[in-house]
């Protein structure tokens, strides 16, 4: 993907800020991008189509997320949309949390300004602060001209059992009365609106993809197969014993990133031990490696599998599943991890999405789960994966990350 600038207008601004506008009365949202430039410098500005559906129908730019009716024990509400490029320019994708109400207490009223609050931490708090979950994700940052979709889902939940009692029954307590207010305000006037429990504005924004550090890298998509010389330090064609296949697992790669993080394919022949052995069988696996190496934590597993809002799930003993959820906020992926280890509980995430980590043969993180189990990941059954604490005795695979430069992927 290049840079492409034609000259379209002359304008003398020194900035363009162009409003994405959905035409509900055809079939395409129509958005204009926005770009930079300093005075009396020609701009080109070009209109090209981007499409949003879902269930086969046109939505607009501006998702607006209203559930009537919440309660614990709710069945999860998924709402996905396919967002495609129908024009001859490629978009960058980005979303951002524009407002949401949780029923009508003030202070469950969030209006982001982007300086007292902003969006990633509204969309932390709607992901973990309340007994239901609000989480979203978006596949891809950038759509190419005419080519495959990225997709953006949200979905919305509430466990039975937050293993919080009181929690759970004073929000469904104010869900209750919330609901029951509505229906008197409306019974009193019949032009009153009844309003949603919860309502939840997300701006989905796309932008002309600019060739600058900031912009995603669509040659490193999460999942993409790298085939690695280990030896020589560079991409290779073919498979041997030092030609590897590894995969892409940086959520999203940006252009001014140096390195690309890459994770051997499990299904593998690597040195197997306990974990008291970690550091010892690491350094012998990596020590005929011409490569920049580091350990496997649990933090590179979780921040893939979170991604997927309906099937990754934190799974306890007699506490309902949870949503994993955005963990990209501040220290929350460590409250996470507490989540998991205070009650013996594991991550569970789909094979057909994450299949570049799935494993028959357990292979070890180099995170401790408590004194006698550490982090370590295998498949549960056909189906489903799992991120577990395997107790430290067991004999598990090393695989080390390799931090591959760049410049050595762009020449085989």
């Amino acid at each position: 993907m290049k840079k492409r600038h034609k000259v379209y207008l002359k304008l003398n601004v020194i900035s363009l800020v162009f409003i994405a506008i959905s035409f509900i009365s055809v079939t395409l949202a129509w958005f204009a991008y926005s770009g930079l430039a300093s005075v009396s410098t020609e701009v080109g500005v070009k209109a090209w189509y981007i499409e949003l559906s879902k269930d086969n129908q046109t939505v607009s730019n501006d998702i607006v997320i209203s559930l009537d009716d919440i309660y614990p024990g709710m069945n999860t509400v998924n709402e996905k949309v396919k967002i495609s490029n129908l024009g001859d320019s490629d978009a960058s994708v980005n979303y951002s949390l524009v407002s949401a109400r949780i029923l009508g207490a003030l202070k469950d009223d969030y209006i982001v300004d982007g300086t007292n609050i902003k969006s990633d931490y509204v969309e932390d708090v709607l992901s973990h602060n309340y007994p239901f979950h609000l989480n979203i994700s978006l596949s891809k940052n950038y759509i190419l001209s005419k080519g495959e979709e990225s997709y953006f889902e949200v979905s919305i939940s509430w466990p039975l059992d937050s293993d919080n009692d009181s929690l759970d029954s004073y929000w469904g307590s104010e869900a209750y009365k919330f609901q029951k207010s509505e229906e008197e305000k409306h019974s009193l006037d019949a032009n009153y609106q009844i309003r949603p429990s919860i309502k939840v504005v997300i701006s989905v924004t796309a932008e002309q993809y600019m060739d600058d550090p900031s912009s995603s890298d669509p040659r490193f998509n999460k999942g993409d197969i790298v085939l690695y010389d280990i030896i020589n330090n560079k991409k290779c064609s073919t498979l041997s014993d030092t030609f590897i296949s590894t995969y892409v697992i940086d959520n999203n790669n940006k252009l001014g990133d140096e390195t690309v993080t890459l994770l051997p394919n499990p299904i593998g022949n690597y040195l197997s031990g306990s974990y008291s052995d970690y550091n010892s069988l690491y350094n012998q696996t990596i020590a005929s490696w011409n490569v920049n190496t580091r350990p496997l934590v649990v933090d590179d597993l979780l921040n893939i599998v979170s991604k997927d809002v309906m099937s990754s799930l934190l799974i306890r003993n007699n506490i309902s599943d949870q949503i994993i959820g955005n963990l990209n906020y501040n220290t929350r992926i460590s409250t996470e991890l507490n989540l998991a280890t205070s009650y013996n509980g594991y991550y569970n995430y789909s094979n057909s999405s994450f299949n570049y980590l799935s494993s028959n043969t357990c292979f070890w993180t180099n995170t401790n789960y408590n004194d006698t189990k550490a982090f370590a990941s295998k498949r549960i059954d056909l189906d489903n994966s799992k991120i577990y604490g395997e107790d430290k005795q067991e004999q598990c695979n090393i695989i080390p990350i390799i931090l591959a430069s760049k410049v050595n992927l762009e020449n085989d």
